[in-house]
């Protein structure tokens, strides 16, 4: 059963991006009161001028949303704090956010990285910069990309939290006709889920700008999920949750969506393009590429065996040919389907 929002609820989103206005629109359209902050104050501008975010083509945003680039007026009297900046930029949001954030204040993460060096996930940081209840957190992951959502795209997500009343709460307030919230008390996996199945998605690019086909594509989305299982299982997480929309349901969206910053990514290495150029030329950030830092870091640390995260690694980092790192992979010496789960 549903818990009933409170009426003196009051959402503020952090950060404008795709994801974060497409939220704010998203809730104002439940008649939550919500507000919105950027960072940098020219997009604060343009958005106020044309409500528009030129990163979501033809979706107004309600002059009803006040978008504000003042951190400290956008957080005031706010009991509901959504957070969707890119990973590598959370810690800096948060020391800002330092002593402005009340204890009982319900934190919804919607950001999907590890951070690099430290490799913890979003909550972990929120937790540790802003010493908050780890039971008033709640990450919200799942296949959804803005760019669908906004336009009211059936979309289905799963809100994690170890306390199951708080991620209730999180489900009500997010839920609608068109945006299904599901529940879960493994927060662990479903954050990792949502961070490395990036990972994949660029070697699934990879596949589809070198041209494999669909067995290749079929091939490396399964034994990338058994790769993001055994990382989530040595951190802590459940196993069940990766056959969930947090594992499978968004390693595939992402690894086949023309939405996929990801995916764009290895689509353009695979055809022969620098890491650097690519980057260069995008609006948005590829959260991929950063967490397969983290991820090449992890494995080394819990000594967990993911050959393909490894060779993206080496192709990125280490200008590895991709052409090589798919003959390395496909002449690995021959397993048991699955034989290393057990053991990470």
């Amino acid at each position: 059963m549903l818990r009933k929002i409170p009426k003196s609820i009051s959402i503020a989103v952090l950060g404008a991006g795709s994801w974060g206005t497409t939220i704010a629109i998203h809730l104002y359209n439940k008649k939550l009161p919500v507000k919105l902050w950027e960072y940098f104050p020219e997009n604060v501008a343009y958005m106020n001028k044309t409500r528009r975010n030129p990163l979501l083509e033809g979706i107004p945003i309600p002059r009803a949303i006040p978008i504000l680039n003042d951190l400290t007026e956008a957080v005031k009297n706010a009991n509901f704090l959504v957070l969707a900046v890119p990973s590598q930029s959370m810690r800096s949001l948060l020391e800002k956010l330092k002593r402005q954030i009340e204890p009982d204040t319900i934190i919804v993460n919607l950001t999907k990285g590890i951070e690099q060096n430290t490799l913890k996930r979003m909550s972990e940081l929120i937790t540790e910069i802003l010493n908050h209840p780890p039971e008033k957190i709640v990450t919200l992951h799942g296949p959804s990309h803005a760019e669908e959502v906004a336009r009211q795209v059936p979309t289905a997500v799963v809100a994690a939290s170890i306390n199951e009343e708080t991620a209730q709460l999180v489900q009500e307030v997010f839920h609608s006709p068109y945006f299904r919230v599901y529940t879960n008390t493994d927060i662990i996996g479903v954050e990792i889920g949502g961070a490395v199945k990036n990972v994949i998605a660029i070697a699934a690019g990879i596949c589809d700008g070198m041209r494999l086909g669909d067995n290749a594509k079929a091939a490396l989305m399964t034994r990338g999920i058994m790769e993001i299982v055994r990382l989530g299982l040595r951190v802590g997480g459940r196993e069940v949750t990766f056959a969930g929309l947090s594992g499978i349901g968004d390693l595939i969206v992402t690894c086949n969506s023309q939405h996929s910053r990801n995916r764009y990514v290895g689509e353009e290495i695979g055809k022969g393009r620098k890491l650097d150029d690519i980057l260069n030329g995008m609006s948005m950030v590829a959260e991929g590429v950063t967490t397969c830092l983290t991820v090449h870091q992890m494995a080394e640390k819990y000594k967990v065996v993911m050959p393909i995260s490894e060779e993206i690694y080496k192709v990125l980092f280490k200008n590895k040919d991709p052409q090589t790192a798919l003959w390395d992979l496909m002449n690995r010496d021959p397993k048991q389907e699955r034989h290393t789960l057990s053991k990470y």
